[in-house]
């Protein structure tokens, strides 16, 4: 394949992707179109979720909340582990360890999300039920520990093929300089290697807050505001998959469609902003 040839497709495959995401945006628009138009859009994202009190509400501001708080509960504690890791494959740990550590991580990332599911319901729930007797077990706490186990290996290999990157030449440097490969770590590749931590922030960020079946099976589904880690909560995109409705002209599709719509802006506007931090601190 010619030069011009692969331009031409890469250029063509570019184009192609950016068509679909902006179809998508333009169909979630059209569907929270008559929220917009009537001025309801505020109501619904402020309001809470009550479809059968004699004055019916379709708000998903506790779903909303509870995503964000999911999410960046789920990152907090993952990212620093997943750093930990990255460093101990990077120089801190055994040789003998490396390999061993390298294949568990690379099989964690290929787990079915059902199953982190399926061992948080069997393992994690009955324990979060003994902390507090007068809780279910399902809620916020135990879908932020299953979230953070689950973006913990797609981290760990972004981080990882980063620093594997600039391992060779730069450890040789600090260990020629007399430092340790902790010293080495620390100093030289973690500052170097930025843009990896970024990348495995944005994409575990993301993951945890596009994950369904976690929110499903562990959170609980109730669609409130929670007052404490141990209560039932509902996501986003626990709420689409629980809510969606045929009726396109119905206002559990519209609340439907208007979560949908947050969540596409929350990833996107997350994943922009980020990078922009991101890149304004490498430049100064």
């Amino acid at each position: 394949m010619s030069f011009f040839t692969r331009f031409r497709f890469e250029t063509a495959a570019a184009w192609l992707t950016a068509a679909a995401v902006g179809a998508v945006l333009l169909f979630l628009l059209f569907s929270v179109w008559p929220l917009l138009v009537s001025g309801e859009i505020l109501g619904t994202l402020r309001g809470g979720w009550r479809p059968f009190a004699a004055e019916p509400s379709y708000g998903i501001g506790p779903m909303v909340l509870v995503s964000l708080l999911m999410a960046g509960g789920a990152v907090l504690l993952a990212f620093p582990l997943a750093v930990g890791v990255a460093m101990f494959i990077h120089g801190t740990g055994s040789r003998r360890l490396r390999g061993p550590v390298q294949a568990l991580v690379a099989f964690l990332t290929g787990v079915p999300t059902v199953v982190y599911g399926f061992v948080a319901v069997i393992l994690l729930v009955p324990m979060m039920r003994h902390l507090d007797a007068g809780t279910t077990g399902y809620g916020l706490l135990p879908a932020i520990l299953t979230l953070a186990l689950l973006i913990l290996p797609t981290m760990i290999l972004v981080l990882d093929a980063r620093l594997g990157r600039q391992d060779r030449l730069w450890m040789q440097t600090g260990l020629a300089l007399g430092m340790s490969p902790g010293q080495t770590l620390q100093h030289v590749l973690l500052p170097q290697a930025r843009g990896g931590l970024v990348t495995a922030m944005v994409l575990g960020l993301n993951r945890a807050l596009g994950d369904t079946l976690v929110a499903l099976m562990v959170a609980g589904n109730a669609a409130r505001l929670p007052e404490g880690f141990l209560d039932s909560v509902r996501s986003l995109t626990a709420h689409i998959a629980l809510v969606l409705a045929t009726d396109t002209f119905s206002p559990e599709y519209r609340s439907v469609a208007a979560a949908a719509l947050v969540l596409f802006l929350l990833t996107s506007g997350l994943t922009l902003g980020i990078r922009y931090l991101a890149s304004s601190g490498e430049s100064a």
